[in-house]
């Protein structure tokens, strides 16, 4: 048991060649699904780190200024205003504002979620189509609900029928079709490229000698941060037309 915990947590050839992960210790005292159970400790990793900031945050006096080395707070206030950046380029200073928590929880969230999956002995969540089908139709659900805030229910469906009323009963089932498949377009684009990269992954640590590994896994990490900020950017889209008022 100590030799396969070892091999497990320093080497992911064990992975690769037996399919051994941590979970496959312990799945027999719990009753939920690998997947569930590592989305679950990337959402209490996720809530520590909220915690550990908000804590540094009340203990600093001087909250607008940075700290003047390389700290955890600094290193969060980049990501905030990484994801500023991104939001006010799409939806404008005063709705980037608004719909901040969700967007850069949304990043975090897949991002890493899709990382969990380089580590040794752990498989990402996000390989799994329920988790990225979650994930998409919590997307899907806060910008229709966010776009009928903003416009009204009439005339947040009037989006869907177009500049011309003459065409409307046309274009409408069309644009409502279309509309339905966004969390599941979303949810299989995630879900693909996650698993082909870990994949890919896998099989040339069964193949081949440590050093040609290297070069997949920073491919990997690569991989991680553009699907992540894929899902965001397209969600940032959708909330973008579900609020607009025009």
């Amino acid at each position: 048991m100590k030799k396969i915990v070892l091999c497990m947590f320093f080497s992911q050839k064990l992975y690769a060649s037996e399919g051994v992960t941590w979970y496959s210790l312990v799945k027999e005292q719990v009753a939920l699904p690998e997947h569930v159970v590592t989305c679950f400790l990337v959402g209490l990793l996720l809530t520590c780190f909220g915690l550990v900031y908000r804590y540094k945050l009340f203990k600093n006096k001087n909250v607008v200024y940075p700290d003047r080395a390389i700290t955890f707070r600094n290193i969060v206030d980049i990501y905030g205003k990484f994801i500023m950046s991104q939001a006010i380029a799409i939806l404008g200073e005063d709705r980037a504002k608004k719909y901040f928590s969700f967007i850069a929880t949304i990043f975090i969230l897949i991002l890493l979620s899709n990382l969990v999956g380089l580590v040794p002995g752990f498989l990402p969540p996000t390989e799994h189509v329920s988790t990225t089908l979650a994930l998409g139709l919590f997307s899907f659900i806060y910008y229709n609900y966010k776009g009928v805030r903003a416009n009204g229910v009439v005339n947040y469906l009037k989006h869907f029928a177009g500049p011309m009323w003459y065409l409307a009963i046309l274009i409408f089932p069309i644009e409502l079709i279309s509309h339905c498949f966004r969390p599941i377009t979303l949810a299989l684009r995630l879900r693909g490229n996650i698993m082909g990269d870990h994949l890919v992954l896998s099989t040339f640590y069964s193949m081949t000698p440590w050093i040609i590994p290297i070069f997949f896994l920073t491919f990997g990490i690569l991989v991680s941060i553009v699907q992540a900020y894929v899902f965001t950017i397209l969600s940032m889209v959708y909330i973008s037309l579900a609020t607009s008022h025009d």
